[in-house]
């Protein structure tokens, strides 16, 4: 199946009527063709028709990217050299919102495209009435260059001085066009292209990857289908490795289920607001963008994605079966234990009497259908960062004591020590209640395609296992630049020099970091995170402008393609172990609880592992006449971080 509406070699083309050729990119339009399209189409055929003359090789119009959900206007092969066009007809000027999206289509090839892993990419910018603007040829480390800015009287020039200038290898345009694609989407471009309606398969980077994905969405079908077919009431737990992607299967089986019925309403849940947020927000503005109605796109969108606390509060007061019969919990290991629930509901819901923890609550609403229900719990490790987090314990007490009629189903893989179950399976639940499918876990990992040993190396700095970080670090690096410096400017220019096209990055640091304040760095300060993740560079409320910070709280969940991570005294290296603090009134004090403990170094690791591409470390120098943050609060740390190998960079 071709990725393009249209293909041709050059020669062909400039031999076709150029109505044969709009013909046969509307057929392959599966939308109103509407009136602007098709003008714009006709501008691009003439040109090129006039232009390539010269030249030989193979042209595509309107090439594929899945991952972003869009097509490339027009992509060349001349000598070996991938030219990706974007033709802007009628404009009078290159906009840098245009000059991003050509970047991030070469971009996309590069890294994405196995076919094109090798090739040279010139990304070129093509508005047709613009003035003409200086062109140098500027190469980055991967071949891919600089955007160039073309007009419809110079195009020809800049692709002739390209040819003379680029050394390419020859390639074969069909196998080029039928490599695979193995792309990395974000959490917010995989559910943008779940609900476009693509699968986990065109979405996963590795293979492995989408097979893992594929299988497990598949086991879960299967398990739903026999509830509906038996009248049973069932919960699954899918547990996986960091950067899995079980968010992503997750909403995975909420879409497919979504399809399959009304009366399954499928609903993916999440106590994350931040993501649960920005995720809704993300894909209303991709179907305004279609033409719908922001009221109506709003609508669909809270039906697909829901927070849990308001599911919860919702069936709180209704009493009745709730409509949704197969229903996502996101991070299952993050619902509230007893006392927790039982507070929340004292304080806030004036529910005195209430003694359920979250998940037995939860469940307990599901069992009010009368004939089937399912529960998919996603469970992720060592993500646990704020008080009340009961891990998977409180869900199979839940089901022991108060819901044995509920079949159970869940990976050998749930009872490793991140999962902190505590006991196996069988300790709670009988043989009858209880089976193992091998697909319920995600054995592979799908977030970076970088490197994908960065949890690892996270996990072994935060253990103080010194030699293995030393060992690692050489080999991450090498994909996945990791710098240390103590200048905030320095960070953010490291920053603003590794993004191309919309590549976005963004400074975070810890929900504790109190004394960041004098750096300019406000955590108090809560962050608009709709606007934070998925405005442009043009907005300063968003990560772009480097001004608001995320804390642990805002990105769990989600990720940035660069990250300066800022590293205050709450967390402090010191002979040879951490240091735990939080800041009260005017000063730190100790955190002795083993629970808060784990919940501050858990934000780290979340912190640590944001980043999708490289990121750089801001350890603060601290300020001799402060005593809220003398130098040695955090020389220790810079110190360890030094010791791992870390390359420093400091005023560029």
């Amino acid at each position: 199946m071709s990725r393009a509406y249209y293909q041709s070699t050059i020669e062909s083309f400039l031999l076709e009527n150029p109505l044969t050729v709009l013909g046969k990119l509307s057929e392959q339009h599966f939308f109103d063709l509407e009136e602007q399209q098709k003008q714009a189409w006709q501008a691009e055929i003439q040109l090129l028709q006039r232009i390539l003359v010269p030249f030989q090789g193979h042209l595509f119009f309107e090439f594929s990217i899945p991952r972003m959900g869009k097509r490339v206007d027009v992509v060349l092969i001349i000598h070996g050299i991938i030219f990706v066009l974007e033709f802007k007809v009628g404009e009078t000027h290159y906009s840098s919102f245009a000059i991003d999206q050509v970047m991030d289509y070469a971009l996309d090839l590069k890294n994405f495209h196995e076919t094109s892993h090798s090739c040279p990419i010139v990304p070129v910018l093509i508005a047709t009435d613009a003035p003409v603007r200086d062109s140098e040829l500027c190469q980055y480390e991967d071949r891919v260059y600089k955007p160039l800015a073309a007009n419809q009287e110079n195009l020809a020039w800049i692709i002739e001085k390209c040819v003379h200038s680029i050394q390419g290898v020859p390639v074969n345009p069909f196998e080029w066009e039928q490599g695979r694609y193995k792309p990395t989407p974000t959490i917010i471009e995989a559910a943008q292209a779940l609900y476009r309606g693509h699968n986990v398969g065109e979405i996963s980077r590795s293979e492995a990857g989408a097979i893992n994905l594929s299988k497990t969405s598949d086991a879960i079908d299967q398990i739903i289908d026999n509830a509906k077919r038996n009248y049973q009431k069932v919960i699954c737990f899918i547990t996986g490795v960091p950067g899995s992607g079980k968010t992503l299967a997750g909403l995975n089986i909420a879409n497919r289920r979504l399809q399959f019925g009304k009366d399954e309403h499928a609903v993916f849940l999440s106590g994350n607001g931040p993501l649960v947020t920005v995720l809704r927000e993300a894909l209303v503005r991709d179907d305004v963008l279609k033409g719908e109605k922001r009221k109506d796109a709003s609508r669909k969108a809270k039906s697909f994605i829901q927070n849990i606390h308001h599911f919860r509060d919702e069936y709180l007061k209704d009493l009745n079966q709730p409509l949704e019969k197969v229903v996502i919990f996101d991070e299952a290991q993050r619902a509230w234990d007893q006392p927790m629930t039982a507070n929340f509901m004292k304080r806030k819901r004036e529910q005195p009497t209430f003694d359920l923890s979250e998940p037995e609550f939860l469940i307990g609403v599901m069992d009010r259908h009368t004939d089937w229900a399912v529960i998919i719990c996603l469970v992720g490790g060592g993500q646990e960062i704020n008080r009340g987090e009961a891990g998977l314990k409180e869900w199979f007490v839940a089901l022991k004591e108060s819901y044995p009629h509920w079949k159970t189903y869940v990976s050998k893989q749930i009872v490793d020590s991140e999962y902190q179950l505590e006991s196996a399976p069988e300790a709670y639940l009988p043989p009858s209640q209880l089976e193992i499918i091998d697909e319920l876990h995600l054995a592979v990992s799908v977030r970076s395609y970088r490197a994908e040993k960065v949890s690892a190396w996270v996990k072994s700095i935060l253990d103080c296992d010194v030699s293995t970080a030393r060992n690692l670090y050489p080999e991450i690096h090498s994909k996945y630049p990791i710098f240390l410096t103590r200048d905030l400017n320095v960070a953010r220019n490291w920053l603003r020099e590794q993004a191309r096209g919309s590549e976005r990055i963004g400074l975070l640091a810890s929900s504790g970091a109190a004394r960041l304040r004098p750096e300019g760095i406000f955590v108090n300060a809560e962050i608009d995170v709709a606007h934070w993740f998925l405005d442009d560079k043009n907005d300063v409320r968003s990560s772009y402008a480097l001004e608001g910070v995320a804390t642990e709280f805002d990105i769990q969940g989600l990720e940035l393609d660069w990250a300066a991570v800022a590293w205050d005294a709450d967390l402090r290296y010191i002979h040879g172990k951490w240091v735990y603090k939080a800041f009260r009134g005017s000063q730190w004090q100790a955190v002795n609880d083993p629970d808060k403990q784990n919940y501050l170094k858990n934000a780290y690791r979340v912190l640590l592992t944001r980043a999708r591409q490289g990121m750089i470390i801001f350890v603060p120098r601290g300020d001799q006449q402060d005593q809220t943050r003398p130098p040695e609060f955090y020389d220790g740390t810079y110190q360890y971080l030094r010791r791992l190998g870390i390359i420093e960079i400091n005023q560029r």
